[in-house]
């Protein structure tokens, strides 16, 4: 099982209880600080600085979806975000392209509605995906879900662009 799992107690599976592993990151986060080592040894205090790094890495796995199915496919054996996959069916680059035709143009347009109407579309377009992989994951399709996810990253980093374009 993976580590970033165990460390949480969850199950590994696409869906988790967000809720709940915030309140078991939370409480993890606080019982390994490295602030309640301050008076122990130098070497308890390098283990207490070592598991919050750990929690810390384990957290950003699988409080984001495309993380954590990420984490999924690398216990089948698949890494997903290896540089050789780099083909993406037609109609995801076509959409890819409009998205990134109708970024500039908001962009040189200083239309700040524009790239919130952007956001958003690509916003549900991630709510879609993260449908999809669930459905890939119950049916063990893990190469189809290993497309997902870097079509994922992809939606990811249009939408950091859109924020960096409109100054947040």
């Amino acid at each position: 099982m993976s580590r970033a799992f165990q460390l949480f107690q969850l199950a590994p599976q696409f869906d988790v209880d967000e809720e709940q592993l915030s309140r078991q990151y939370r409480a993890l986060a606080a019982q390994f600080h490295p602030d309640r080592f301050a008076a122990a040894s130098a070497f308890e205090q390098k283990q207490a600085v070592m598991m919050t790094a750990a929690l810390n890495q384990a957290y950003e796995c699988l409080s984001h979806p495309l993380n954590r199915a990420a984490e999924l496919l690398q216990m089948q054996g698949i890494d997903a975000d290896a540089p050789e996959h780099t083909q993406f069916p037609p109609e995801f680059l076509m959409q890819q392209m409009q998205w990134r035709e109708a970024l500039i143009d908001a962009q040189a347009a200083h239309d700040e509605a524009a790239m919130a109407r952007l956001d958003e579309e690509i916003a549900r377009e991630q709510q879609q995906l993260y449908g999809q992989l669930r459905g890939y994951f119950a049916a063990e399709q893990y190469e189809q879900a290993a497309q997902a996810v870097r079509q994922g990253r992809f939606l990811d980093k249009m939408r950091q662009e859109i924020r960096k374009a409109a100054g947040g």
